[in-house]
């Protein structure tokens, strides 16, 4: 098996450098206002905003700023955003379906009897 097949345990120590999807998380705000924080961030000189820095064409957010910016470690891994599976509900009586009224005009009279 290739190290490409290989799927990694999720790890407990966060890494160095988070992308701004995985910073959003983490802060509990949407990515496009994460986005939208980073920008503030790099058009103030980092005088306010979400902090970022910038390799190539990527947005990256160091932990350590991160943890700066928020007053506090970060929980790593990010919680799942889905929720738990519910289970049915335990069965009841069951509802009456309702029966189609009829119509009298769908009836067609009979003049003479069989």
């Amino acid at each position: 098996m290739s190290t490409l097949q290989k799927q990694q345990a999720p790890s407990a120590t966060p890494p160095d450098f988070l992308t701004v999807d995985e910073a959003a998380r983490i802060v509990r705000i949407g990515r496009t206002t994460a986005y939208d924080i980073a920008r503030v961030y790099e058009a103030t000189s980092g005088a306010d905003g979400l902090p970022v820095i910038r390799l190539g064409k990527q947005l990256r957010v160091p932990r350590c700023r991160l943890e700066d910016w928020l007053g506090g470690p970060i929980t790593w891994p990010i919680a799942c955003d889905e929720p738990e599976p519910v289970s049915p509900p335990p069965a009841s009586k069951p509802v009456p379906t309702r029966t189609r009224r009829r119509n009298l005009h769908d009836q067609v009279p009979q003049l003479f009897s069989e």
